[in-house]
């Protein structure tokens, strides 16, 4: 794992976020279950708010992570997290919203169009 990095979280819009994931940042969602089901990034890993700590295994430590949520508070609240554990991770700025309202990819639980909720 990298050194502590400070927990100032870059903020990224969806190109760059996008543009991020597609040079191999891993893509963490955090919302609820039901958010998830209704639509996600189809890159994304779902690992909820509330189980990232118990699940920070599951997180890469050796490439950059964008987190995102709805509407960008949630994500925020875990990339400051995931920075303090030495994890080089940014901010969604907008969170699924953003994300959809730039025309990026968003399926539901089914592999079909999905919505944010």
């Amino acid at each position: 794992m990298t050194a502590a990095l400070t927990p100032d979280v870059p903020q990224l819009d969806p190109a760059e976020g996008a543009r991020q994931v597609d040079a191999g940042a891993f893509l963490l969602d955090v919302r609820e279950p039901d958010e998830w089901a209704a639509g996600h990034a189809g890159a994304a890993t779902h690992v909820p708010l509330g189980q990232l700590p118990g699940r920070l295994a599951e997180i890469p430590a050796d490439r950059p992570v964008v987190a995102v949520c709805r509407a960008g508070g949630r994500s925020q609240q875990a990339a400051t997290f995931l920075r303090q554990q030495g994890i080089d991770a940014a901010n969604l700025q907008g969170g699924m919203q953003a994300w959809a309202a730039a025309g990026l990819d968003v399926t539901d639980e089914r592999g079909g169009p999905g919505s944010v909720i």
